[in-house]
């Protein structure tokens, strides 16, 4: 299919400073979509001859031309842009459409051939270098439109991290965040209409951060934690008192080994069934970038928990499913790994797990009941994968003397499903 839609970057030197490419596709589009602040210089110029449109060294169209702001939700703007398929289009967007931008979303919606992106220079490379910041060794993130909370895994000790951010109101956000969570002396730095004659650098430890950047910047952090901050990591293996519990928590060392059987990696889907304070879900989502879970759980109780620890724990997209396993499996996307921790004996739901997996997905499943722990040995020695014994014993004291207390031992079956059926891992 030949190219229909141009999805154009834009700086805050505006229409006039881009390549003759991309003016070019803007003035052979009929359809322009954009920010309002982008279509606006251009309103007063619509069906007129002018250099753009296609005057005087212009070579150009002088076609009409419909100009659309975006509306919100995002959902509504991506269908705007699908109902002119085949009509050209141009948007318009600003800096590099395709870093955290409206290239990468509809990149999920249409094939490459149907559109061309001419990027500009993000804000995120222009803070980097005024800040003179090395762009490889810098963490990028967007809270715009997103939970200021997808902060959290970022947070560790002398990491740099810049974000796009939504309007003001992100600011002091972060900012109590930061101090909630111990990195209040953290250097932020908020660079406001980068590129613009208003450009303005505003600095300042984060407790003490209080100047207004506008709606317009661009926030940098330099993570300072202090003495009494919680070492929070993407390893998996989080301290046990990371979570809000009712104490039916995968302990940390099981844990840990648990998702290295699981084996997260970028994008990938896992299902964690019986989630329980939803441990699992929310590690395996701060171990990948963009790794997916779905919590299966059907105690309300424990499903506020799950919010509320997924939240604190940087995973806000963590995705829960309410009630009664395997019939709430039904419908849920098909995944790449499933962690059985809670009725590891059900013959029922084991069998809907591994018909959801798909070939070459892994299932880890952990029992501690000599129930759950026959059926795991049955089920390895009709499917193949492999069984572990995971004993765990800590330092504790006995009168005046030490010594190590063992805890429930863990029988961990671990599989990976082939195309026939099942294949040891």
């Amino acid at each position: 299919m030949s190219p229909w839609l141009a999805i154009v970057g834009v700086t805050e030197g505006g229409i006039a400073d881009l390549s003759a490419a991309a003016r070019a596709e803007i003035a052979a589009a009929t359809v322009l979509i954009g920010p309002e602040r982008l279509l606006a210089p251009l309103r007063p110029a619509v069906n007129l001859p002018s250099p753009l449109r296609g005057g005087a060294g212009g070579g150009g169209s002088t076609a009409l031309q419909t100009l659309i702001a975006w509306t919100s939700p995002l959902d509504q703007m991506i269908g705007q842009v699908l109902a002119r398929r085949g009509q050209p289009t141009v948007i318009l967007a600003t800096g590099d459409p395709n870093w955290f931008g409206i290239g990468a979303t509809l990149g999920r919606h249409l094939a490459p051939d149907e559109m061309r992106l001419h990027p500009a220079v993000s804000s995120l490379q222009l803070a980097a270098a005024r800040l003179c910041w090395p762009l490889q060794a810098i963490t990028t993130l967007s809270l715009h439109g997103r939970p200021v909370a997808a902060l959290h895994p970022h947070l560790t000790p002398g990491n740099r991290i810049l974000m796009l951010t939504s309007d003001a109101g992100t600011l002091p956000q972060v900012r109590d965040l930061l101090i909630a969570r111990g990195y209040g002396g953290s250097r932020l730095v908020a660079l406001a209409d980068l590129g613009a004659p208003t450009e303005r650098i505003l600095e300042s430890e984060a407790h003490a951060f209080a100047a207004d950047p506008g709606d317009f910047y661009v926030l940098a952090l330099d993570c300072r934690a202090d003495a009494t901050a919680p070492l929070l990591v993407a390893v998996p293996g989080l301290p046990d008192d990371a979570y809000r519990s009712d104490g039916q928590l995968t302990k940390r060392e099981v844990r840990a080994a648990t998702l290295a059987r699981l084996a997260p990696y970028p994008g990938a889907l896992l299902w964690d069934v019986g989630a329980g304070m939803g441990s699992i879900g929310i590690e395996w989502m701060r171990a990948a970038r963009d790794a997916r879970a779905i919590a299966f759980e059907s105690d309300p109780a424990r499903i506020e928990m799950i919010r509320h620890n997924a939240t604190a724990l940087g995973v806000p997209g963590l995705a829960i499913v309410a009630g009664q396993a395997p019939q709430s499996l039904a419908g849920a996307a098909t995944p790449d790994a499933i962690f059985i921790g809670g009725a590891a004996a059900d013959d029922a739901l084991f069998t809907a797990c591994w018909q959801a997996l798909r070939p070459g997905g892994r299932l880890v499943a952990n029992a501690v009941t000599l129930e759950a722990e026959a059926a795991l040995y049955q089920r390895q020695r009709n499917l193949g994968g492999e069984i572990l014994r995971i004993d765990i014993a800590r330092l504790d004291r006995v009168g005046e003397s030490h010594v190590l207390r063992p805890r429930l031992p863990v029988t961990q079956w671990a599989v990976v499903k082939s195309a026939l059926g099942g294949e040891a891992s």
